[in-house]
Formats: C-alpha cells, sequence, structure tokens
C-alpha cells in the first residue's frame, strides 16, 4: 500500500516515515527542502533498513503534483507540507497564506482526480486561540490569534466542505499541540536553519553556544511562573499518532479532529530546569517582552484520540529532552550540521 507523506523530510514527517516503514507501508515522500536537508532520507533508510521513492518538489507546482501521482498508484496521503511558525507568520502573513492553502488547494485537486481520497492532515493546536477552558477538548470554540494558526483553520474549513460535497472522502484532521524530543538513534530530530521560532530549538542551541542566551517570551502570563504554559508531546509519539490515524482513514469514510498531545501542560521554565537537570547543562535565559500572537496556556484533553485512535503517548518531559540533546550531540560528533524540520 503505497502512502505520500508531503514534508516528509522534516522534523515530525520524517518520524512518521520512519514509523510508516517500520509498519511495512510503501512511502512516497515529497518535500522542497526549504527547511531540511536531503540527507534525512539516508538517515531515514538508515534506521528503518528500507528504502523509499524521494522528490525534490513544492506541491505547490500542480505539473509535478501530478507526475507524481502518475508515477505511482497512492492509495492515501499524509500531509505535512507548510510553514508553521507562529512568530514568523505574523511578520510574513502573505506568505503563510501563499505557501500552506495554494499547496493544500493543489493537493487535493490532484487527489481527487486520481480518485484517491484518504487523507491525514497535520493541523494544529492553534486554532483554539485563547481557550475557554482547560483542558482543550475538540469541540471548543475555534478562534485563532495569529496568521498560521488562521492558515490551519481555513485548510480544515476546506477538508469540511470537500467532505460534504463528497462522502466518500476519509480525511482525519491532527490537532498537535508541541512537539519536541528526537528519535532514540539521534540521527533525525529538530535543528532548523537559522535563528529558532520554537522553545526546544532554541534552547539546544544555547546548549551548544551557538546562541549565547535563550529569550523567555514574557513572564506576566496568569501562570506558576509567569512564562507561557504548553502540551509537550515527543515527536515518536506524535508519529505513532499519525500511524493510528491512517488505519482509522483507510477503514472509515467520515471527517474527524482529534487532539494529539500528552494533556499536561509544562511552562517555559519547566522545560528549561528539566533540559538542565537531566543533560546536565546550564541554559542562560533572559526574559523578554511577550511575542505577538502567543497565549497563555494551552494543553490537551487527548482522550478521544486515546478513545477513537487507540493510541495514547507513552514518553514524558524527561525523554523529549533527552532525546533532543542526544540527536544534537550526535550531529556535532559526525561533524555534520544536517538540519531538519516540519511539516
Amino acid at each position: 500500500m503505497k502512502i505520500l507523506v508531503t514534508g516528509g523530510t522534516g522534523f515530525i514527517g520524517s518520524h512518521t516515515v520512519v514509523e510508516l516503514l517500520n509498519n511495512n507501508y510503501e512511502v512516497i515522500v515529497v518535500d522542497n527542502l526549504s527547511n531540511s536537508k536531503r540527507n534525512v532520507v539516508d538517515k531515514i533508510k538508515k534506521i528503518t533498513g528500507k528504502d523509499f521513492k524521494f522528490y525534490e518538489m513544492d506541491i505547490r507546482n500542480k505539473d509535478l503534483l501530478n507526475q507524481i501521482f502518475s508515477e505511482n498508484k497512492i492509495e492515501a496521503v499524509i500531509h505535512f507540507a507548510g510553514l508553521k511558525a507562529v512568530g514568523e507568520s505574523v511578520k510574513k502573513p502573505l506568505e503563510y497564506y501563499d505557501n500552506n492553502l495554494i499547496s493544500t488547494i493543489n493537493l487535493l485537486e490532484v487527489m481527487k482526480d486520481y480518485n484517491c481520497k484518504k487523507i491525514v492532515f497535520s493541523s494544529s493546536a492553534t486554532v483554539y486561540g485563547e481557550p475557554d477552558r482547560l483542558p482543550i477538548k475538540e469541540d471548543a470554540p475555534l478562534r485563532v490569534t495569529n496568521p498560521y494558526g488562521q492558515t490551519k483553520l481555513i485548510q480544515e474549513n476546506i477538508f469540511r466542505d470537500l467532505y460534504t460535497s463528497d462522502n466518500n472522502w476519509s480525511i482525519a484532521l491532527l490537532r498537535y499541540f508541541n512537539p519536541i524530543g528526537a528519535h532514540e538513534s539521534g540521527l533525525i530530530g529538530e535543528n532548523p536553519n537559522g535563528i529558532p521560532n520554537n522553545l526546544m530549538p532554541y534552547i539546544i542551541k544555547v546548549s551548544t553556544g551557538e546562541i549565547p542566551k535563550l529569550s523567555v517570551y514574557g513572564d506576566d502570563y496568569p501562570t506558576e511562573d509567569g512564562t507561557g504554559v504548553r502540551d509537550y508531546i515527543h515527536v515518536v509519539d506524535l508519529a505513532k499518532g499519525h500511524i493510528k490515524a491512517l488505519e482509522k482513514v483507510l477503514s472509515t469514510k467520515e471527517i474527524e479532529c482529534y487532539n494529539l498531545g500528552t494533556g499536561k501542560g509544562y511552562s517555559v521554565l519547566d522545560v528549561i530546569k528539566t533540559f538542565e537537570r537531566v543533560n546536565n547543562v546550564k541554559i542562560d535565559y533572559e526574559i523578554t517582552a511577550r511575542r505577538s500572537g502567543d497565549v497563555a496556556e494551552l494543553y490537551s484533553d487527548n482522550s478521544y484520540a486515546v478513545e477513537m485512535l487507540g493510541w495514547k503517548p507513552e514518553r514524558n518531559l524527561e525523554d523529549m529532552c533527552r532525546d533532543s540533546f542526544n540527536f544534537i550531540l550526535k550531529e556535532r560528533i559526525d561533524g555534520n550540521n544536517e538540519e531538519t524540520e516540519e511539516y
């Protein structure tokens, strides 16, 4: 069974490709390598001992996307491809709308043309905006606070309208919270190009001396220590959630959304202190102004995914911090400065 993974050399995408191959799916990966490196393909093959097709292209190019579908009988798609940084989206909204929406519309049009109507979509907890209550359930109000979240919500609505027009589609919308960690092999993980937009890559670059100090955006939130609280989930647990969602999509004709998180909230300072403790390093940080578009707390109620997908996260914050650091140490030991991202 052939599964197309868009953004498959990125952070979450690469870990999901590993899990797909380990579960004996035939995988086809497409990525434009805008924030990932070509050698991630070789690393995935080394981890799994399995081969797969890789296309370097941007799925906004519909002609090339048609080529992929004409050359392969694709049964289902897992769609990661897109830009993902909240802060960057506030500065570059047009780039986010162009990249994230055009790519999805192109993909769905080509899938329709080839009668491939099964897809797992990488959405985000940012669609909830500032929540009324915690933990967040899937039926919570949707009200985004930044362009990135807006693109995810628009895409979700596109999927809903598509399903309304044709009930032969089967669609899983996965709203994930904050993925961190890395594969236990240390071969793939998160090390984005340039200055990081997310907390863990930023901590990593401070720990290795690439950046002198971590900026903590705000210490005046209504939380226990004043810093923002998020639901951090190990990327391997998240990848396994995609396998469960794929199984659901392959066996049903419906559209459903699922929260993929641990159901626990950790503050920025919690993550910093845990990282220091488990890795025996010191992270210098400074408190700066709040970042536009951020909310005080976001953590999930994951019970629907646990019940309906038969999935649950198994790794804790210590595992996430340890595996993240192990990935970077291996990168440095190997003399590689290869970077992986998502979607």
